[in-house]
């Protein structure tokens, strides 16, 4: 790792600097060579003090715009799930059956004799039709929402 090289000057200059208020990172650059954390470092090495900022009440305050939540209010439409359907032979889709033109989304416990898949026809791009699809490409915060209800 190479080491900055804080001659007399340098550490003059950075002294200088810290008390004017720059930061570390605004520092590094005016001393270029050196990186913000070894600013940093020789900051702490040398002892400097921490400098005061203007306290909350002190600093005009701006009006804030209004911030918009990006999340919909709205909630969507509840998932209506419809029953698996049946092969031609009137059984449904297990392992042995399931091909890419049909829903993959599993009914039942896969160590049970009755597990089978939905076997309706997929949404474009997914293994699940569109009802499975909803169920399963949730957002991040609905699911959320649901596990903590």
């Amino acid at each position: 790792m190479t080491q900055a090289n804080w001659t007399e000057d340098r550490v003059e200059q950075l002294k200088s600097l810290w008390t004017e208020g720059l930061s570390a990172s605004q520092i590094a650059r005016v001393l270029g060579g050196v990186t913000r954390n070894a600013v940093i470092g020789k900051v702490h090495r040398l002892g400097l003090a921490g400098r005061a900022s203007p306290s909350r009440i002190d600093r005009p305050r701006l009006p804030s715009t209004p911030r918009v939540s990006m999340r919909s209010h709205i909630p969507p439409p509840p998932v209506v799930e419809e029953d698996p359907l049946p092969l031609d032979d009137g059984h449904f889709a297990t392992v042995l059956t399931i091909n890419d033109r049909m829903c993959r989304w599993p009914i039942g416990d896969p160590s049970e004799n009755e597990f089978h898949f939905c076997g309706r026809k997929p949404k474009a791009g997914s293994p699940y039709c569109e009802a499975h699809a909803r169920k399963a490409y949730q957002p991040q915060q609905q699911r959320r929402d649901k596990m903590a209800s």
